[in-house]
């Protein structure tokens, strides 16, 4: 595969359905309901369940999209971009948009405290695959050196 876009788009559609089953087992390793987020959505849209999964892991695959463009925009290590990506989106989009409209308040405490610890630990889980297939190399500094000599990269 010598085209870097198409790399890109297949990176980010595994990154996207990775990320969504590791973020679906932590629920329900954390909760003990599986698929709990699809049956919300159809319920709370009146779409049928399979469509409502396809919903779930297409978004997903979208905001791993979106982050492939933004990694490279971002500051520090490849693990911090992630998690710092997967934080804010979930504060903003989540606690700040989605749960409100289900009636689950800010941050979802209307429908009990542990929900904002729930829904960051499934987010930070999904942003391990977005570390990993979009490693945003350190460029090295030629000024920065150690005692010994050694050039050393920062990020």
């Amino acid at each position: 595969m010598n085209n870097p876009k198409l790399l890109t788009w297949i990176k980010a559609g595994l990154a996207g359905i990775i990320g969504t089953l590791l973020f679906d087992l932590v629920g329900l390793a954390l909760t003990g309901t599986w698929w709990d987020i699809p049956g919300v959505l159809a319920k709370a849209v009146g779409l049928p369940f399979p469509v409502a999964l396809l919903m779930h892991y297409g978004n997903g695959v979208a905001l791993a999209v979106i982050y492939s463009a933004l990694a490279p925009t971002l500051f520090g290590p490849g693990w911090f971009r992630a998690i710092f990506f997967t934080t804010v989106e979930t504060v903003m989009l989540v606690w700040f948009l989605l749960f409100p409209l289900l009636g689950l308040g800010i941050a979802g405490l209307e429908g009990g405290a542990l929900f904002p610890i729930l829904s960051m630990t499934r987010h930070w889980a999904y942003a391990i695959p977005l570390a990993y297939f979009f490693r945003v190399d350190c460029e090295t500094d030629e000024s920065v050196v150690d005692a010994t000599g050694v050039q050393v990269a920062e990020c």
